[in-house]
């Protein structure tokens, strides 16, 4: 299994997470091998041995078998996953960028949350509306564009205006964004990459976590 993630093959991993099934693992446990490969992947990545489009295949090959574990048509009642948290992400208006939050998507979902995608150049409008549909516990911001970031203040700003800021808390990442600028708009927290949103998001979960 790991070696079929690290490669990127999504067949090989869609395939072996239905043998995993018929074998009687619930999908809880069928995961888990996947879950320690992408974390592996993620490492490589953080270690300069791993490069972007492999870690996209990688993140393609994880979410192949959860499509096979997790369909979105099983219910609760028939095993499905005890999350972590929900997430909603999505890159800002303005900006068409999907890479990097399609892989913080991917490792957020490959470490036990539920992840809503909505997609690039999401009007702030509709940020609101999701968060006021799906209750999520991270609303996790990409901006690839120096001009586009700004949304990301905007948006935080929408959601104090709505009432809605104190009930989750805001992950901002990309190419341009910072530490310091997370602080300035008001964001709970910055993550340079895809591995430190998972590290980021389990922190932000702990009693006072920050």
């Amino acid at each position: 299994m790991a070696r079929a993630i690290l490669e990127g093959n999504s067949d090989e991993t869609r395939s072996l997470a239905g043998l995993s099934l018929e074998a009687g693992l619930a999908p809880t446990e069928a995961v888990e091998p996947f879950i320690k490969a992408i974390r592996r992947a993620g490492d490589l990545f953080e270690e300069g041995e791993f490069f972007l489009p492999q870690l996209l295949l990688a993140a393609q090959a994880m979410q192949a078998a959860l499509d096979v574990l997790f369909p979105e048509s099983a219910s609760d009642e028939a095993g499905g996953r005890n999350t972590k948290g929900k997430v909603l992400a999505g890159t800002v208006q303005g900006d068409i960028h999907e890479i990097g939050k399609n892989l913080v998507c991917a490792l957020l979902s490959a470490n036990g949350f539920e992840v809503v995608d909505l997609g690039a150049d999401v009007a702030l409008d509709r940020f609101v509306q999701e968060t006021r549909q799906h209750n999520p516990d991270f609303l996790v911001l990409s901006a690839l564009l120096t001009t586009t970031m700004v949304n990301q203040k905007n948006l935080i700003d929408l959601l104090v205006e709505q009432g809605l800021r104190e009930d989750v808390k805001v992950m901002v990442g990309g190419a341009p964004v910072t530490a310091g600028w997370a602080r300035e708009i008001g964001a709970d927290g910055y993550a340079p990459d895809a591995a430190r949103a998972v590290e980021l998001a389990l922190r932000l979960q702990e009693p006072g976590g920050e």
